[in-house]
């Protein structure tokens, strides 16, 4: 029965990294990203 739970286990774990990269590479997210990411370099000190 351990075995069984650990295949879910990883069968969940994958389902989500493939959710995730799915939303990390849509144009929408992408976008924003690289906005947030040029605005924390254009902060003057």
């Amino acid at each position: 029965m351990v075995t069984a739970e650990y295949a879910m286990g990883m069968i969940a774990a994958v389902g989500l990294a493939v959710v995730l990269y799915k939303v990390l590479n849509s144009p929408a997210v992408r976008g924003m990203l690289q906005g947030m990411v040029g605005q924390a370099f254009d902060v003057q000190f």
